[in-house]
């Protein structure tokens, strides 16, 4: 009964997951609220076409300010949703500061091509820019809002000329990030898009007043807060949730697809979920 639930039943059962944050940097009286996608894995067995269709008609009746897309949009498996298919019904998503994407570690992985050249733009990148969703790979964005907040994308740490030692790795992100940063004032608030959740263990920029991630499926099992494996450094730290450390944020999102075991889909204690999060 427990196997047939975790491979057939909570894999579809999407949920919408709230959050109501107000963080250490956010200005005062500002509200945004952010609908967060992440994780697709977009596969006729799970999160297929008519799931993600009802996905974005879900995330539009939310009546989001922004929505953002977190990364992962494929699936590993044999016989996925096409990116270009996937892509197009991303498309109807609608939100008043407007619907932006980042690539997630899977994106490159699936990409034989793109991993080849050393660089992008991948068949993700590619598709959901013809979809007309902006892409911020490494960018910056000011939002229209009454308030000055900007909108950051980092690129995954599976990119091709990411470092693999990790105090390299560490320093390199780090200054990636500096690098986006750039052209931000001072005192502006940024919300942070990160496919994954470890940059937040760093001393990141004062600016960053909340970082958005997916990556790790909240496990995929979770029983009672305990996870058999998480892909991350910091194992269970990041794993799912809303984290807060040092006075800022983190929000993880469990994501709406799977990976397989055995052949099946699988999720126990971690459902796919639409994240919602309502600043200010």
């Amino acid at each position: 009964m427990g196997v047939g639930y975790a491979t057939a039943l909570e894999p579809h059962r999407v949920r919408v997951t709230t959050y109501r944050l107000s963080p250490r940097t956010w200005p005062t009286g500002l509200r945004l609220r952010v609908a967060i996608l992440s994780d697709f894995h977009a596969h006729p067995r799970c999160m297929g076409e008519a799931e993600l269709e009802a996905v974005v008609a879900r995330t539009n009746a939310l009546d989001p300010d922004l929505t953002v897309l977190l990364g992962d949009y494929g699936s590993q498996q044999r016989g996925p949703v096409p990116v270009a298919a996937i892509a197009d019904i991303l498309r109807g998503l609608t939100a008043r500061r407007g619907v932006y994407a980042i690539q997630g570690n899977h994106d490159w992985g699936d990409d034989r091509d793109a991993r080849r050249r050393g660089h992008g733009p991948t068949r993700a990148e590619v598709a959901l820019r013809a979809a007309n969703i902006p892409f911020l790979e490494n960018a910056t964005v000011r939002l229209d809002h009454p308030a000055p907040v900007w909108l950051a994308g980092l690129e995954s740490e599976d990119t091709p000329r990411v470092p693999r030692s990790d105090d390299a790795f560490d320093r390199y992100r780090l200054a990636r990030l500096d690098s986006v940063l750039r052209h931000v004032p001072p005192d502006d608030p940024v919300i942070l898009l990160a496919h994954e959740p470890d940059l937040f263990a760093l001393d990141l920029d004062p600016r960053v007043a909340v970082m958005l991630s997916g990556h790790t499926h909240g496990g995929q099992i979770r029983l009672f807060g305990w996870s058999p494996w998480i892909p991350s450094r910091y194992g269970l730290r990041y794993a799912y949730g809303h984290v807060v450390e040092r006075g800022r944020d983190l929000v993880v999102s469990a994501g709406l697809g799977s990976h397989f075991v055995a052949g099946r889909p699988l999720r126990l204690g971690a459902p796919p979920e639409i994240v919602l999060v309502d600043l200010g």
